[in-house]
């Protein structure tokens, strides 16, 4: 899996324990809305 990929975006929320965003799973969001969310959970 590569960094900053669709994936790995994925696993890191997961590592943080979101699985759902706005009842949507997560999977279903394209990469730049789950590096936004990302950037939120570490911040």
């Amino acid at each position: 899996m590569h960094i900053a990929s669709k994936g790995w975006y994925v696993a890191q929320l997961k590592k943080h324990g979101v699985r759902y965003y706005e009842g949507r799973k997560i999977e279903k969001y394209k990469s730049h809305i789950l590096a936004n969310l990302l950037a939120e959970k570490e911040a």
